[in-house]
């Protein structure tokens, strides 16, 4: 499988796992529980998509690298107690509890959340002395003399032999007690999860010509040379942060997480090409349409290599557009409930006598303690904690605005209230309208250097790809893009169909 088809088969899992019936009772008992045994490639996302897949189901996660722990942090420590058999006194020896045991029932009582992930990396490199117990944890969902909780889906993942000398081979009686999952690199599936993690430009830009070095894993005489999803998505990290202080970046700096001496070269090479081209072109006149004939016609003589990279400027840009405003709109829809409730709250028979000034501290004061409660639960992504955030910066703001003002009146206060968030709501109409501005000047350029080209069939098919330009078109609609992808995606179909056909002429197989 590809990570993503992984994904969805430990959600499916989880969801399966959690059923009860009428009595409470797990559909699946606890034994037919299957343990999910990821097995694939270092770095192509199998720690990173169990965050996703934590959030999506809305229950806890509980991660360890096994590699880090001792036989003893694992299973427990040794203790002598007392006990009576048979009218006789024995000295037993018991253990106390695993330090991982103990982290599932600690995130259950800081979060609330009973239903979870206990999520185990590198299992098959466990040390001599842990491996007996991570073959009993598989078996038997125990550490040491402690269960894994009830509710509670154990997903461990490991590196096939190749990649790791320390791998150990787990035997049938264990694979035999398992879900098993073989995970392949997949370059197409991770630009989604690019595209909405908003990876740097110029890498998907080199990806999307040098496809083949998406990831790469070498054995030479001077060791390993490897690429990995892991290292692309650290190196854009690095390379915005590099990019805002005004860092040149080199090839060397680039080798740091590209560990593949010629990989990390090329992309060098080609970042220096990618930072030409936005110069060149000047990206923010053709966004602004005020592109000039002679960047039309460079664009249209140009390598497809250099065609590809142009668009990939657009795309990035655009992508950063559409980022801005969806999320600016869950901003503003999240303030926009927050004052509803905080309306309730003035107009409440309960709270007649109290002053606004106290009503609106005590809200505030909620507001930013569910923060941090949901904060413990690991189940907000970026956006949604950024948006949190800011309504509650604003919702301060307001506080002082109002308090400043010097009135007293809740109508009066409230309608204050609803004056400043219309300038909110403005902001967030100004952002949609300079993004749908710059997507329609992007299509003008196109046009007027492509046509209806493969080029403009590329940038529908990238556009349709990257959650944010979805949302956004979803919600805002353009024409343009409905006219190119109904036009240009059913013609490429079409070929696709006649193509098959000729093909079953050719070989005979046609059945009509």
């Amino acid at each position: 499988m590809n990570i993503k088809q992984a994904k969805e088969e430990i959600k499916r899992a989880i969801e399966a796992y959690l059923i009860k019936n009428e009595f409470g009772e797990y559909l699946i008992p606890r034994v037919r529980q299957r343990p999910v045994l990821l097995m694939g490639a270092p770095g192509i996302g199998k720690t990173a998509i169990m965050e996703q897949v934590a959030r999506e189901c809305g229950v806890g996660l509980v991660s360890y690298s096994i590699t880090h722990h001792t036989r003893q942090s694992a299973i427990g420590l040794p203790f002598i107690s007392h006990k009576e058999y048979g009218g006789k006194e024995y000295a037993v020896t018991e253990y106390t509890m695993s330090e991982i045991i103990a982290s599932v029932y600690n995130k259950m009582e800081e979060t609330g959340l009973t239903e979870g992930i206990l999520f185990i990396d590198e299992i098959n490199c466990a040390s001599e002395t842990l491996a007996p117990a991570m073959l009993q944890f598989l078996q038997a969902k125990t550490f040491g003399a402690h269960s894994v909780p009830e509710g509670w889906l154990i997903v461990a993942a490991g590196n096939p032999p190749e990649y790791n000398k320390s791998v150990r081979e787990f035997d049938v009686v264990t694979l035999d007690r398992v879900k098993k999952i073989d995970v392949e690199p997949d370059f197409q599936v991770w630009k989604e999860y690019a595209y909405k993690h908003s990876v740097h430009g110029a890498i998907m830009s080199y990806l999307e010509i040098k496809k083949n070095n998406f990831y790469a894993m070498e054995t030479t005489v001077d060791g390993k040379r490897f690429v990995t999803a892991r290292g692309w998505e650290d190196l854009s990290t690095i390379l915005k942060v590099y990019e805002t202080m005004g860092i040149a970046i080199d090839a060397s700096m680039i080798a740091q997480y590209l560990q593949h001496q010629k990989i990390a070269r090329d992309f060098a090479n080609y970042l220096d090409l990618y930072n030409k081209y936005k110069t060149d072109y000047h990206v923010e006149d053709i966004l602004k349409g005020t592109f000039t004939p002679q960047a039309v016609s460079k664009l249209s003589t140009a390598s497809f290599d250099e065609k590809l990279s142009v668009l990939g400027l657009l795309l990035s840009r655009l992508s950063d557009d559409f980022r801005l405003a969806y999320e600016r709109d869950l901003f503003t829809t999240e303030l926009h409930q927050s004052l509803l409730e905080l309306k309730d709250r003035f107009q409440s028979p309960y709270c007649k006598e109290t002053p606004w000034e106290k009503l609106m501290e005590s809200f505030i004061e909620e507001k930013e303690n569910a923060y941090r409660q949901e904060q413990k639960t690991e189940l907000l992504d970026q956006s949604t904690k950024k948006s949190r955030l800011m309504t509650i910066e604003k919702l301060l703001a307001f506080e002082n605005q109002i308090k400043g003002l010097g009135l007293q009146d809740k109508d009066e206060v409230f309608q204050e209230v609803k004056t400043i968030f219309s300038n909110e709501v403005q902001t967030r109409q100004t952002i949609i309208d300079t993004s749908t501005y710059e997507l329609d000047n992007a299509f003008l350029f196109l046009e007027e250097a492509f046509g209806a080209g493969q080029e403009m069939v590329i940038f529908i098919t990238e556009l349709t790809t990257n959650f944010y330009s979805v949302k956004f078109i979803s919600e805002n609609g353009s024409e343009k893009y409905y006219q190119y992808n109904k036009e240009l995606l059913f013609d490429e179909k079409q070929k696709s169909i006649l193509k098959d056909i000729e093909s079953a002429k050719a070989e005979g197989t046609l059945l009509f």
